[in-house]
């Protein structure tokens, strides 16, 4: 059983796949706390609900960057965590963190990695005419949305997709890429390699490949 510490900013429906997972036992682990930087954050209240100790750190009432991450990494010490999970978490995290849990630090995005990183993807995918986006889960690095990949998944995009069309659609493989990334991690399934996350066991399909629009179209 691994004990996760889950950083967020906004309303955590990737933190409620986490606990859900949990609560099914999908994730052979538990969220031991739920730190965020924003006061209101609705994610808060779901970690209540769930009887998960929460912390709010501002940003804001810190000097520098250092000094609030350090913080939040002697938080997350302090509850004894194997792996640190972002969901939403609006802020790039400092090296001098990073170094604090190697390899135990990752991040959901709302793109297919290395296309579209940063933030405002899902209307860049639709502005640039991809015709495939999704998410990807992966070990986070010094860089903004430049870590290993561990897992990722593929939506359709359309012409006339809205940004909330779109959203929608992948929001829903994030709640399942996320808990089966944590869970790979808590099985000790993966290995870094460079660039490359290996998967133990992975059972390889050359079937799984997409083609929009379809060719029979």
């Amino acid at each position: 059983m691994i004990r996760i510490g889950v950083l967020v900013s906004g309303s955590g429906s990737n933190l409620q796949s986490i606990m859900d997972a949990c609560d099914r036992g999908d994730i052979d682990g538990e969220v031991a706390v739920v730190i965020s930087n924003v006061a209101g954050a609705y994610a808060l209240k779901r970690a209540e609900n769930n009887s998960i100790p929460t912390k709010i750190f501002l940003h804001q009432e810190y000097p520098d960057r250092q000094s609030f991450d350090s913080r939040i990494a002697q938080t997350l010490e302090e509850y004894k965590v194997d792996l640190v999970a972002l969901a939403g978490f609006m802020r790039v995290l400092t090296p001098e963190f990073l170094d604090r849990f190697p390899h135990r630090v990752i991040n959901i995005h709302p793109a297919l990695l290395p296309a579209f990183p940063g933030l405002g993807v899902r209307q860049k995918a639709i502005d640039h005419g991809v015709r495939f986006s999704g998410c990807t889960v992966h070990f986070v690095d010094s860089g903004v949305d430049t870590g290993p990949i561990i897992i990722q998944a593929v939506v359709p995009v359309y012409p006339d997709d809205t940004e909330e069309e779109l959203k929608d659609r992948i929001i829903a493989l994030e709640h399942q890429i996320y808990p089966r990334a944590i869970q790979l991690f808590a099985q000790g399934a993966l290995e870094i390699a460079g660039r490359k996350v290996f998967v133990r066991n992975l059972v390889k399909d050359a079937s799984l490949c997409l083609v929009n629009p379809p060719l029979d179209s």
